[in-house]
């Protein structure tokens, strides 16, 4: 940490003076950079990106030191209070992107901030950097030879040369790509990073979770070699995550990978931004202002004039907005390749031959899918199971008259965690051994949602001398041996199997399909393709639905480049995003109503509401064209910015494009 100057001598910077600081307070009132003179002790560390101490309001409060200049506004301007590392932790691109996202999302620019420099840990910052010149320890080719862009797994998929070309050649190709059943995707985005970072460029490339960024932290190493990257997640712990921060900020990497902590990462010169599986709710961000990580990445690709690729087996109609507008192009496989590649997607009814086979019955599966799993274990493959409900039956009813059964305290819905549990409430937790129904008296229970616990046990009696695994939330398996097993996993907890499933079972889809959720059908295909694609080539798949609906459609075909389209034309019709923009303002019904007089919406914006939301508080939505969104955000903006200066006692969360709202 920098000495603290001495007040009583204080004289100004002899160039530049004037230091234009975002404090890091959380009113949106103060949204926006604040002159303070730096001292000529500090004339020479005191630069853009570092992080400061300023008095502010009475108070001594975090910065980050965003610009210098010759002269201010401001007649009379206090010193920076001192400087707390002349390390220059934020680049002027990722200040630019910062207040992009910042207006993009109605916040401000000190929560993104927040977000895109994790916190210092000094320690991380003080260890000596490696020699420039060292070269690091790696079998692979030295960067000036270019990978080949031939002979890839690239080459697959049409355009897919073709975009490792225009990598090569230091263009700007933006792709949405739709992987293969059974594609090795970290290998194909580490083919895409290597050819980039040949080029000399940065490379960033953000994935759901922990499991992929572990397969894909593995292909990077195998395909650019030792210490040629690092990655940046929440999950690495301070001085971890610092340290990695820090080499892609002093240039020392090229590439960075990490889950949407990564979104920011300041890669030097980066000519490739990267998302996996952009449907999956994990990019979204649980804090203000509530970003999701693709958005963040296009805002990124289109100010910093890089290469941009969204991929995943399934496909978003955010990305299908992204071709239908042109800004991107299709990299996908031909139907003469993806029939060699997929397995066989069979659907199934629930219940039609359960009683010609005792052994289906008593293990919940529809007679073709027992004798697809049965085929697979006997040819001494693995069998997935996916379950979209955790636990034993977290949803019980009356045996008598089939209403669900709910805590008398809370109302909340009760639940088995065992063959010989009592039941409880999930909500609250209270037991309920003394049930009884309040609408025909009945204390018998059954089962109305069957989890993966149970699901693992009826399997295990079904076949009793096969091993059942279980992948969940208490614990998610990452890999399985290529041997016979039944592996029954919730749905994004399915683990790799060596080789390929030899069987997948898709149970309980109306739990996906039924959701009250806009999304329903696209997150249901997605989960389905995940694990789908999980299967051997020449596997079996049995989804339980009606091989008439459309989502289900869609995977018996692997398009979901037709089921995207269709989606996001329906979407069209109704004016819900991505065709148009929505904003959400969710808190007390009076704070609601106070920002609501405060706001000055363009004449295209309707407001539609209230309707309730939880904890007894009321939401109201706001609908605009895309074109006018811009100006949504800008007045929800200057609104809440409004009310905290009026220092309103009840705040009131606002959402733009979120994607739980519907």
């Amino acid at each position: 940490m920098a000495n603290r100057s001495n007040r009583a001598e204080r004289v100004p910077a002899p160039e530049l003076p004037v230091a234009r600081v975002c404090v890091d307070v959380p009113l949106p009132h103060l949204d926006r950079l604040f002159d303070y003179l730096v001292p000529a002790d500090l004339h020479e560390t005191a630069q853009p990106g570092t992080r400061v101490k300023v008095r502010f309001a009475g108070q001594l409060v975090d910065g980050w030191l965003i610009e210098r200049a010759a002269e201010s506004a401001v007649p009379k301007l206090a010193y920076l209070d001192r400087l707390v590392s002349p390390e220059r932790v934020l680049t002027s691109e990722i200040a630019g992107l910062a207040r992009a996202v910042a207006d993009r999302y109605a916040g401000s620019l000190a929560d993104v901030l927040r977000l895109a420099v994790p916190p210092r840990h000094a320690r991380a910052e003080q260890s000596p950097p490696p020699e420039a010149d060292a070269p690091p320890e790696t079998d692979a080719p030295p960067e000036t030879d270019a990978p080949p862009v031939t002979g890839t797994g690239w080459s697959e998929y049409q355009a897919g040369e073709g975009f490792l070309r225009a990598l090569r050649d230091g263009k700007r190709p933006r792709a949405v790509w739709s992987a293969l059943p059974g594609e090795d995707w970290p290998a194909r985005i580490a083919e895409a990073a290597a050819v980039t970072a040949a080029a000399g460029k940065g490379v960033v490339a953000v994935v759901p979770d922990a499991r992929d960024l572990d397969r894909l932290d593995a292909a990077l190493t195998k395909v650019l070699g030792k210490d040629r990257h690092v990655t940046l997640a929440a999950g690495l712990g301070p001085a971890k995550r610092y340290r990695a921060f820090l080499s892609a900020s002093r240039g020392q990497v090229k590439v960075v990978a990490g889950t949407r902590a990564a979104t920011f990462a300041p890669v030097h010169d980066v000519g490739l931004l990267v998302i996996w599986d952009d449907g999956d709710d994990l990019h979204a961000e649980p804090r203000a202002p509530y970003p999701h990580a693709r958005e963040v990445l296009l805002t990124r690709a289109q100010r910093a004039g890089a290469a941009a690729l969204v991929g995943g087996f399934s496909r978003t109609a955010e990305a299908q907005l992204l071709l239908e507008t042109g800004w991107a192009r299709e990299v996908a496989a031909d139907r003469a390749t993806l029939r060699r590649r997929m397995p066989t997607i069979t659907p199934t009814g629930d219940d039609p031959q359960l009683a010609r086979d005792p052994g289906a019955a008593t293990a919940r599966l529809p007679s073709l899918a027992w004798e697809a799993a049965r085929a697979a274990l006997k040819a001494d493959a693995p069998v997935l199971v996916q379950v979209p409900r955790r636990g034993y039956l977290p949803s019980v009813s009356c045996a008598t008259c089939r209403a669900p059964a709910r805590c008398t305290a809370c109302s909340g819905p009760l639940a088995l965690r065992s063959s010989h549990a009592v039941p409880a409430c999930r909500w609250c937790g209270r037991v309920a051994g003394d049930h009884v129904c309040p609408h025909c008296g009945g204390r018998g229970l059954r089962a109305s949602v069957t989890g993966a616990r149970r699901t693992a046990e009826e399997l295990g009696r079904a076949f009793p001398d096969i091993p059942v695994r279980t992948s969940g939330r208490d614990e998610v398996l990452t890999e399985v041996p290529a041997t016979a097993a039944v592996v029954v996993a919730t749905p994004g907890a399915e683990p790799v199997a060596e080789g390929g499933y030899g069987a997948v079972v898709l149970l309980d889809t109306w739990a996906l399909l039924t959701r009250a959720d806009l999304r329903a059908g696209e997150e249901a295909l997605r989960r389905w393709m995940t694990a789908a694609a999980l299967a051997k080539s020449g596997g079996r798949v049995v989804v339980v639905a009606d091989g008439s609906v459309p989502v289900v459609q869609a995977l018996l075909r692997w398009d979901p480049g037709w089921y995207a389209e269709r989606e996001l034309s329906e979407r069209r019709e109704l004016r819900f995003p991505p065709a148009a923009r929505m904003a959400s303002l969710t808190g007390a019904a009076t704070a609601v109503a106070d920002l609501l007089d405060a706001v000055h919406l363009p004449p295209d914006a309707e407001l539609l509401g209230p309707v309730p939301a939880d904890q007894g508080q009321e939401r109201y939505l706001v609908r605009a064209p895309r074109a006018k969104a811009a100006e949504v955000a800008a007045a929800l903006h200057a609104a809440t910015g409004v009310r905290s200066a009026r220092k309103a006692p009840d705040p009131v969360r606002v959402q733009v494009d979120a994607t739980d709202l519907f």
